[in-house]
C-alpha cells in the first residue's frame, strides 16, 4: 500500500481520508435508497460546509478547497436538482449567498439523520473516535506545517510514498 507505516500499517491520514470517504459512500447511497437525487462526493461536501443563513461563493470555495469557477459548478447542479439557491446577500452590495432552498434543507435533514443512524451502530466505538478526534485534530492544526520542516522519512522513504 502506499505509505505504509513503519509495521506495514497504512498512514494515519490515509485511513482518516478512507474513513471519510466511507462515511460519505454510505450517506449518498442511503440518500439516494430514500428517493434523493444521486448526489456526487463533491456534491455532497456542498452541505457539510453552508451556513444556516447562506454562505458567500467565495468562501465556499474557500472551504471546499476549490476554485470558484469549481465550485461555481457544483452550486450551478445544486441549484439544477433544486437544492441550492443563489440570492443576493443584503449585506453587501452585488454580493452573493448559497442558500438551502425548503428541499435541500429536507435532504440536509434526512442526511443528519442517516449520518446519526451510521454512527449509532459503531456503538461505543463512535463515542470514542468522536473524543480521539475532537483532541487530534487541534494538535494536527498546531503542529509545524511540513513545509516549515525537512522532508520526514518512515524507512527511508519519504512520507506518502513507497519505500
Amino acid at each position: 500500500m502506499p505509505g505504509e507505516g513503519r509495521r506495514g500499517d497504512p498512514p494515519l491520514a490515509y485511513l482518516l481520508l478512507a474513513a471519510g470517504r466511507a462515511f460519505d459512500e454510505v450517506l449518498r447511497t442511503e440518500l439516494s435508497r430514500r428517493n434523493w437525487p444521486r448526489l456526487s462526493g463533491a456534491q455532497s461536501l456542498v452541505f457539510a460546509f453552508l451556513d444556516p443563513a447562506g454562505t458567500r461563493p467565495a468562501e465556499l470555495a474557500r472551504r471546499l478547497g476549490t476554485t470558484r469557477q469549481a465550485t461555481q459548478d457544483l452550486v450551478g447542479g445544486l441549484v439544477r436538482l433544486g437544492l441550492l439557491q443563489v440570492a443576493e446577500d443584503p449585506s453587501r452590495r452585488r454580493g452573493r449567498l448559497v442558500l438551502l432552498t425548503d428541499t435541500g434543507s429536507a435532504l440536509s435533514a434526512d442526511a443528519g439523520t442517516v449520518l446519526r443512524l451510521t454512527e449509532a451502530s459503531l456503538g461505543q466505538r463512535a463515542d470514542e473516535l468522536r473524543q480521539l478526534l475532537t483532541g487530534l485534530v487541534p494538535q494536527v492544526l498546531a503542529a509545524t506545517s511540513p513545509a516549515d520542516t525537512p522532508a520526514a522519512a518512515v524507512d527511508g522513504a519519504p512520507l506518502g510514498l513507497p519505500g
